[in-house]
């Protein structure tokens, strides 16, 4: 399994992005998808989960500023991302926690897209 994310580039304060990380391979089902950042010096942090029954959780310093999706059938993971800010400046990461089988789970993490905002 692969997790392709696209979406990222350059934004000026108070912009807005839409990331998006779509999973190839054979997956028996989805648990959890996620995105995660990782700003220079920094340690990588959550930004927002989904579960497959679409309930969410989500970083306080996102305070209502970025919104979740997925489409299970497309096997995809969304991060609408709006009034951003410098701080947000960071590599984003998509997570998927999949099974094979229904006894077996995995996690897979994209290959990284960078977001910078930046006037």
């Amino acid at each position: 399994v692969q997790l392709v994310e696209s979406g990222g580039g350059l934004v000026q304060p108070g912009g807005s992005l839409r990331l998006s990380c779509a999973a190839t391979g054979s997956i028996f089902s989805i648990d959890v998808m996620g995105w995660y950042r990782q700003a220079p010096g920094k340690e990588r942090e959550l930004v927002a989960t989904i579960t497959n029954r679409g309930v969410t959780n989500y970083a306080d310093f996102v305070k209502g500023r970025f919104t979740i999706s997925s489409d299970l059938a497309k096997k995809t993971v969304y991060l609408q991302m709006n009034s951003l800010e410098p701080e947000d400046t960071a590599v984003y990461y998509c997570k998927l926690n999949w099974r094979p089988t229904l006894i077996s789970l995995y996690d897979t993490w994209g290959q990284g897209t960078q977001v910078t905002v930046s006037s």
